[in-house]
This record gives structure tokens, C-alpha cells and sequence, in this order.
């Protein structure tokens, strides 16, 4: 089956590409041994696709109804699931939902529900492990608030990590939201959470693995539940 290649790593794979080759010539030019040009290009190989796997981009369907359903946003592991305050936009008491991604995991991102998006933002910030719960409020991070239909208010963060410099965010205020579309890209190993109206129903657990675009975490209740919740 074909590999396809997010845009997002295109130029950084063809680069790359060409310093692994500029680095290996030489040896198996001039180096005799042949076994150190041998075991540097094995090495520079198992690296470099390590990095296509990195940038892989699946196309994903959801397979159930996307009504009132909140889905994975990433590929990883639930790591934080808690009411907490969010101070930014909501101002008011959620249930967050964060996923981790290893550097192993697709990091393509996905709109977890379907809507309007309503308000965007970015934050510079520290580079600190994605995993730690401070890093939702200290690290670079880009905020994206998605109304739904019904007008309920999703919020979902994307947060660098300690392997991450850069987050792209495509989504812009007046955007469709479906959760079978992109909402960004994280580059390096990176975290998500989401913020979700209490009484949400939440059908994962801390630990549980999760694939973005696929995975239904949630079922958002009507409007009306929710504010009484």
C-alpha cells in the first residue's frame, strides 16, 4: 500500500534525504573499511524512515454519526481526563481530555466535532514534556474553539512538547468544521486536550489508546442538560 506523505513534511523529508546522502558518499567513497559506510547507511536509513513515519497522513472516515459526537482529535494515549477551569475563552468548568503522541504516532490532527470555527489563538510559550500537566497553560500552544450546531462551545489546544517547535493550525473563525477534516499539525511528539461541556459523556479512560479521526471519546449532551449539568 502506497505511504502518503503529509505536506507538512515534504520539504523536511527532501532535505533530509540530501544530508543523509551528503553525510554517506564519503564513506563509501573513501572510508575502508566498507563496514563503516555499511553501518552509518543502515543507521541513516532505520532514521530516515522513522521520520516518513512521522509524516505519515492517513485519510480517515468516521464510520459512525458525527451528530453530537466528539472524536479523537489524535493519535496517542489518554493522559489526563479531569473537570478542571478554562481561563482562556470558556470561562467556565469542562471536562479535559488530554492525548498524548509520541514521536511515533501520526500527528496530523483532527476537528473532534463537527461545526463552526469561532475563535482561534496562539500562544508562545515553554518546550517542556507534553505530558506534564502544566505544559496545557506554560507551553506554546494554539487554541481552537468549535461551535456546534446544537451551539455548543468545544475547545481543543494543541501544545508543543519538548521535542516539538513548531504547531501549524489551518483552521480560521468561519471555518466548517467536520471531524473528517485536518485541523493542523504538531511536528515532533506533542499533546492535545480538549475542553468539553460538563455532563459530556466520556467513553474513554486514563491509558486508553486513541486514533484521530476514528475514535469516539464523547457524545456531547443537548444544550439544555449541559448548562443544567
Amino acid at each position: 500500500m502506497r505511504v502518503k506523505i503529509h505536506h507538512e513534511g515534504t520539504n523536511i523529508l527532501w532535505a533530509l534525504l540530501a544530508i543523509l546522502l551528503v553525510v554517506n558518499a564519503p564513506l563509501w567513497i573513501w572510508v575502508r573499511p566498507l563496514g563503516w559506510a555499511i553501518a552509518t547507511t543502515a543507521i541513516s536509513a532505520v532514521f530516515y524512515l522513522l521520520v516518513v513515519n512521522f509524516f505519515r497522513s492517513p485519510r480517515r472516515m468516521f464510520k459512525g454519526d458525527s451528530h453530537n459526537a466528539v472524536v479523537a482529535s489524535a493519535d496517542g494515549t489518554v493522559v489526563a481526563l479531569e473537570e478542571t477551569y478554562e481561563n482562556e475563552y470558556l470561562h467556565c468548568r469542562c471536562i479535559q481530555l488530554s492525548v498524548f503522541m509520541s514521536v511515533l504516532n501520526v500527528h496530523a490532527n483532527w476537528f473532534p466535532v463537527d461545526g463552526e470555527v469561532v475563535h482561534t489563538a496562539y500562544h508562545p510559550g515553554r518546550f517542556m514534556a507534553a505530558y506534564l500537566p502544566k505544559s496545557s497553560t506554560e507551553n506554546e500552544r494554539s487554541t481552537v474553539v468549535i461551535r456546534t450546531p446544537e451551539g455548543q462551545q468545544v475547545l481543543m489546544r494543541q501544545i508543543a512538547g519538548a521535542m516539538a517547535r513548531r504547531i501549524v493550525t489551518y483552521a480560521r473563525p468561519g471555518d466548517e468544521a467536520s471531524v473528517e477534516d485536518h485541523m493542523g499539525f504538531i511536528k515532533f511528539g506533542s499533546r492535545v486536550d480538549l475542553y468539553l461541556p460538563l455532563g459530556t459523556d466520556i467513553y474513554v479512560k486514563i491509558g486508553d489508546k486513541t486514533t484521530g479521526g476514528i475514535t469516539q471519546v464523547g457524545m456531547l449532551r443537548p444544550k439544555a442538560e449541559t448548562e443544567n449539568a
